[in-house]
């Protein structure tokens, strides 16, 4: 299966400017590395928090 980078981009809601943006495979295996989750898991009012954690993410599901 081909990448669609730039589909993936339109709904991408991270703030952040990197070489992930759009790739999503990539973009989780990086954010996992550092036990993360990538912005698309939160919210976008969430995510310009930048805190990607997962305890983050949990306490945003209970919100």
């Amino acid at each position: 299966m081909e990448c669609q980078k730039e589909k993936n981009k339109e709904s991408c809601n991270c703030t952040y400017d990197c070489e992930t943006k759009g790739i999503c495979c990539e973009c989780i295996r990086e954010h996992r590395k550092k036990s993360e989750l990538p912005a698309c898991y939160f919210s976008s009012e969430i995510e310009k928090t930048y805190d990607r954690s997962i305890e983050n993410f949990i306490k945003s599901l209970k919100r």
